[in-house]
C-alpha cells in the first residue's frame, strides 16, 4: 500500500512539473509509452525489480529505451533511480495518466467483466456513467473470469458490483444467517 501512495506522490509531482513547464500532452505520450513498454516486456519488469542490477545500469538502460522522451521524463527516471524507487516506474506512469485525465475533467471507468466488452455495450456504459457522474470518462476493461458473469464498475470512489459471483456470495450469506 505504501508503494501505491508513493507512486501517487511521484505522479503528482511529475504532473505539477509538467503543468509548470507546459508539456502535459508530451508527458502524457511519454507515460503511455512507458506503460506500454514495461507492460509488454517481462524482461524489463524483471530488470527493474531485480536487486542485483545496479541503479546506474537500470538508469542507463531506461534512458536508452526512452531516448526520445522529454527532459521531465528523463528527470523522473533519474529521480526514481536515485531514490531507489525505479521498480515502481510503471505504476508512477499509470498514476500520472489517471491524474492527467482528471485534470482534463475526464475520469477512467474501470469495468471488470468475465468476457471482453462489445463496442455497443461500451457505448452504453459510457453514456450511463457520464449521466451518473456528469463527467466524461474513458473505459478500461479488465477481464476476470472469477466474477462468472455480469460486471463490476468502478469510477473514482464509486463502485457498483453487478457480478454473479457477488450475488452468489450474498445468497450464501443469507442462507447462512437464516439457519
Amino acid at each position: 500500500m505504501s508503494d501505491s501512495r508513493a507512486a501517487l506522490r511521484y505522479a503528482k509531482a511529475i504532473l505539477d512539473l509538467a503543468v509548470e513547464k507546459k508539456v502535459i500532452d508530451a508527458l502524457e505520450s511519454d507515460m503511455q509509452n512507458i506503460v506500454g513498454t514495461i507492460s509488454g516486456s517481462v524482461e524489463l519488469r524483471d530488470m527493474l525489480a531485480s536487486p542485483v542490477v545496479k541503479g546506474a545500469a537500470k538508469k542507463e538502460a531506461l534512458l536508452a529505451i526512452f531516448k526520445d522522451s522529454y527532459k521531465v521524463t528523463e528527470g523522473a527516471i533519474s529521480m526514481l533511480v536515485d531514490n531507489k524507487r525505479i521498480a515502481m516506474l510503471n505504476e508512477v506512469a499509470s498514476k500520472y495518466l489517471i491524474l492527467n485525465e482528471k485534470l482534463k475533467g475526464k475520469d477512467i471507468a474501470h469495468v471488470t467483466t468475465a468476457v471482453p466488452l462489445t463496442a455497443d455495450l461500451e457505448k452504453k456504459i459510457l453514456a450511463k456513467v457520464a449521466e451518473m457522474t456528469g463527467k466524461q470518462v474513458s473505459i478500461e476493461n479488465k477481464i476476470d473470469e472469477s466474477i462468472i458473469g455480469g460486471f463490476v464498475l468502478r469510477v473514482g470512489d464509486l463502485q457498483y458490483d453487478a457480478s454473479i459471483a457477488n450475488k452468489l456470495s450474498s445468497l450464501k450469506r443469507e442462507f447462512t444467517n437464516s439457519l
